[in-house]
Order: C-alpha cells, then structure tokens, then sequence
C-alpha cells in the first residue's frame, strides 16, 4: 500500500523542535525527508539533555524518526553545488534558519525559483513578516507569552504561567505542516511552487482563539460569568488568569481523589455541564440540590461553582481517579484523571493504537516515542527510528549522480 506522500523528496533544513515536528509529521505520511546536517556535530538536540554518553539525546530521536541524514557543509563552493542538485529534484525545503541566512548562503526564494519553480519553501518564525520583531528569535516559552496563552494560564493570585504543552515549537510545526500539505495540492492546480511560513506567536494565538473572544465580550459587558472570579471577585481591563476553568462555558475543576496527599497526580477533572446536572447531584449524595433554587439553572448556578465542586470533592476523595472515572462514566458525566507522565508511558491502550510507540536504536536501545496522533483507515503509520549523523549520506548523494570517486573527494576536503 502507497504511503499519501510517497514521491515527495523534503529537504529538512530545521533543527530543535519546531520544524524538526513538522518535518516528522511529514516522514510519517511516507515523505522522503532528507534533514541536513553540519559535518560533526548535526542538530544541536543529539547532544542536548543527553542520558546516555555517546548516544544521541532522545530530544533528537523524538523528533527526527523516519528520516534520511546527510551531512553537507553548504558554505563550500562543492556543498552549494549539492544543494543545488537537491533542490532541482525536490518538492519542499523547510528551514528555521535565523533571518536572512539562506540569503547570506546564496539561496534566496529568488534563486530558488530559478533552480525549481515548483519549489515549495516552508519557514518557522518567531514573529510575522513584516511584524516589529520580526527578526528576533523566538523560544518555546518566548512564543507562549507573545501569542497569549501565558497572560490567560495559571490562578489568579499568581505570576502568568507557561504550559508544559509545546504550543511554541511542535504546535508551529503542525501548523507549518497544514500549509505544506495545502500548498502541495494547489502546486498540482498551478505547476508553481510557493512560499509558506508559520510564526510561532501566532501559532500560539491560533489555540488562544477563546481568550480572544474573552477579551471582546469582558470589554462589552465588564464581567465574564463563567470565570471563578464571579461574582465576588474583580475584574480589570485584560482577560484574566482563571485556574481551572474550562473556558469554553462547560464549568469544571480539577478535584484532588484518593492518595492526593503523597500523588501530585491523584487528581481528576470533572464537568457539570447542564445535561448532566441532575446525576452530578445524585452521585455525590446531593439530591436536596436538584430542587434548590441556587441551582436551578446553569446561570444560577454559576456563582456557586467553587461550593458545588467543593462538595464533589468531598466524594472524589474517598476513591482512586480510576475508581471516580468508572463511577461517573456510568452516567456520562465529562470527566478525565489526571495522568503522569510514567503513568501514559505505561499505559497499554496507547502502545495498543500506536499513540506510544517503542522503537529499537542501534546506540542507544530500545526507547519510546510518541507516534503519530492522526490515525487513517488506509494510511497506517509506521514509526522508524532517527537516524545516526550522515548515516545516508553517500546514498543521498549517489541518488543524485556522484560517484565513488566524487564521494571520497567531497569527504577529504570536509565537504561531508
């Protein structure tokens, strides 16, 4: 069975995080992704965090499985000439270079259009084109506070707060790979290949999308009803931090369980969205609730939130998470534990849909990853392993016509 990308050839020119998760979404869907590397040294992620000496850092190898390395130092008049050999028989080159780099290289958009028209050109920024910081690097945490969600994550007692999720880097690099894939079909309506780009500030705006809406209705109507700061609470001129509430009109807390005392996970979510008020109440040993009058509708119940999930606290606390979620499964009430890190390592329904995957590598063992999150009826992903440094190297350049010969010199004046 053909793979939805088999025959498109990607240079990778990305490293770290962002376009590397691009990159690899694309491996996955059967892309020949050629990631080129600095002879020696590679992406700096093979070295960073690394656990076991000698071995590349699982950073790199969660994010580069799937793909072909080749090793190629572009500042020599003989690597520009590979380059330029790559990119007349490529369909997409994807960079995260800083601003202006592939110019200073001698390969502007312009020159690579002369070389491929039908070249499509992905970029990772920081910020927009055209935008005052346009030429500043960005970071992970850096993209989190720029786009919004920092101002709009944590209590509000407390400092802005970053997510652990990395909204900045992969979350670009799904965006980024979105584009890709659209400006690969339009390529098949025009015969042109075009530029695509994805800014991590507004990658990051673009799942803040909510708050934005917050910000719009706080400054019409002054107060925003669903938040814990209501009623009693203030509220200024920007959309404030809210805890754990849902955001989305759905109220919901997060409810400590069983053992929360010596498990900083020992916690469940819970929603008491209105279709499922009544057996909320009844779970929890609160039917005198269904006929109070405090809460006889969502609206009215909403300066209550923080007594009603409190009370359900109360219940929660004499079970496990596990133990609370098959209790209020029975009864479709919203609900999900929260799970560590260890506990999604080890949980068997992931490994079972391939949304965990444990794959061997020759250096460093066997080590899981995660896999790939869209799941298609006819397109089945399979999950390599990342490659060494330049471990195709004399491939990669053989399929584009040097010989032995051409390879042992390119080798001896660095080239490789």
């Amino acid at each position: 069975m053909t793979k939805p990308l088999d025959g498109i050839r990607i240079i990778d020119f990305t490293h770290v995080q962002a376009g590397p998760a691009c990159t690899q979404l694309l491996a996955w869907y059967g892309a020949d992704v050629i990631k080129v590397e600095r002879p020696g040294a590679g992406d700096v992620t093979r070295s960073q965090l690394r656990d076991i000496p000698g071995a590349d850092a699982l950073y790199f190898t969660m994010l580069n499985g799937n793909k072909r390395s080749l090793t190629l130092d572009t500042k020599t008049p003989e690597g520009k000439e590979v380059l330029e050999k790559m990119i007349k028989t490529s369909d997409v080159m994807v960079e995260n270079f800083g601003p202006g780099a592939l110019d200073r290289m001698g390969f502007s958009w312009k020159r690579i259009q002369e070389l491929n028209p039908k070249m499509i050109m992905a970029s990772v920024k920081g910020f927009s084109d055209g935008h005052s910081y346009e030429d500043l690097k960005v970071y992970e945490n850096v993209a989190q506070c720029a786009g919004g969600a920092a101002s709009t994550t944590g209590f509000w007692d407390g400092p802005p707060t970053v997510s652990a999720a990395a909204l900045g880097d992969s979350n670009t690099g799904m965006h980024l790979a979105i584009g890709i894939l659209t400006a690969l079909m339009q390529r098949e309506k025009t015969g042109r290949g075009q530029k695509v780009s994805c800014s991590m500030q507004d990658a990051v705006l673009n799942l803040c999308r909510v708050k934005l809406r917050d910000q719009q209705r706080l400054e019409r109507v002054g107060v925003m009803q669903e938040y814990p700061q209501y009623p009693n609470g203030e509220f200024g001129d920007a959309v404030p931090r809210a805890g754990n509430a849902s955001g989305g009109g759905q109220p919901g807390w997060i409810v400590k369980c069983k053992g929360w005392e010596k498990d900083p996970n020992a916690y469940m979510y819970v929603i008491v969205q209105a279709p499922v008020w009544e057996a909320v109440c009844k779970v929890i040993g609160r039917e005198d609730w269904i006929t109070d009058v405090r809460f006889a509708s969502p609206m009215a119940r909403l300066p209550h939130l923080m007594e009603i999930f409190a009370e359900i606290e109360k219940w929660t606390m004499t079970m496990t998470k596990f133990e609370v979620m098959d209790i209020l499964n029975q009864y479709d009430i919203p609900c999900g534990p929260i799970l560590s890190m260890k506990e999604i390592a080890e949980e068997p329904a992931l490994r079972a849909t391939g949304t965990v995957v444990e794959v061997d590598h020759p250096i460093r063992g066997k080590y899981l990853t995660v896999g790939n999150p869209i799941k298609m009826s006819d397109s089945p992903t399979e999950v390599t392993r990342s490659p060494l440094l330049g471990e195709h190297t004399d491939e990669i350049l053989s399929e584009l016509g040097y010989s032995t010969d051409d390879l042992i010199a390119l080798r001896h004046d660095k080239v490789i």
